[in-house]
């Protein structure tokens, strides 16, 4: 694994190219420990999950993960609980924006971090696949709840039964994906996005994508109940009262017009 942090950005890179970043026993547990560093690092505003070399991730290590912990289950069970702790526990509501940036091959239980990214930008020319049926087994883990999350039904169940791969460009027509651009532009688009993120009120951002992820798996009434209180908690443990200085902006001041632009920050308090 490599962690880089470069203006306010913490890169995070899968680092097996020989394996095509494989994810194995030493990711899984490196995963947790970079992760809860970068969270608790005021350096690190936006991290970023890519892969060295031609991949992004070609899913799980069957050598080292799998049949290496057949008949040990008690190691094979604590792999399972860290693994999934990374992988989307911890991932889908890390408390800084993530995005993936994939730029090469992601197949199998690489979708599961992939979707728990809240954005992703791929290359074009990256392939993708749930090739688990040519194996003989399905896309299991969670890699099946994962892409039902993002992925409309009938694509979804093509890919997962016939094992056909795809490039960046179908990625993103069928929302596996933000977006897809030209490799030589894949890291300055990444690089925008972050910045963009940046800008936003950090707290707000990250009460408003939490909100999101756990309010869509609510009923509505659930959902109204649940926002108004993450409204409120937002309001509470935001130190710039960003919801104040808004206001202020647009109905005092009429600096600020809702839609083409933010209002002007003041992180000073």
């Amino acid at each position: 694994m490599l962690l880089e942090i470069e203006d306010g950005i913490a890169w995070v890179t899968l680092n097996r190219p020989e394996k095509r970043n494989a994810i194995n026993p030493g990711i899984v547990y490196a995963m947790r420990e970079i992760m809860a560093q970068v969270e608790t690092d005021d350096r690190c505003k936006v991290m970023v999950l890519t892969g060295a070399g031609e991949a992004f991730c070609a899913g799980m290590d069957l050598k080292e993960y799998f049949r290496e912990t057949d008949n040990d289950p008690v190691e094979r069970a604590r792999l399972v609980r860290a693994n999934g702790d990374w992988q989307w526990r911890h991932l889908r509501v890390f408390s800084k924006p993530t995005i993936a940036m994939v730029n090469g091959w992601c197949f199998g239980g690489a979708f599961t971090p992939l979707i728990s990214c809240d954005l992703a930008i791929a290359s074009q020319d990256a392939v993708f696949g749930l090739s688990e049926i040519n194996w003989g087994i399905i896309p299991a883990g969670v890699v099946s709840r994962a892409v039902a999350a993002v992925v409309r039904e009938r694509e979804a169940m093509y890919y997962i039964m016939t094992g056909d791969k795809f490039d960046g460009r179908r990625a993103a027509e069928i929302g596996l994906v933000n977006e897809a651009v030209p490799a030589e532009q894949l890291r300055e688009r990444t690089v925008e996005l972050a910045r963009k993120l940046m800008d936003k009120n950090p707290t707000v951002l990250k009460q408003a994508k939490i909100a999101h992820r756990i309010a869509s798996e609510m009923s509505w009434e659930q959902g109204a109940d649940y926002l108004m209180a993450k409204s409120d908690q937002s309001l509470l443990h935001d130190a710039e009262r960003g919801r104040d200085t808004g206001m202020s902006q647009f109905l005092d001041e009429k600096s600020f017009r809702p839609g083409l632009g933010a209002y002007r920050r003041d992180t000073s308090l």
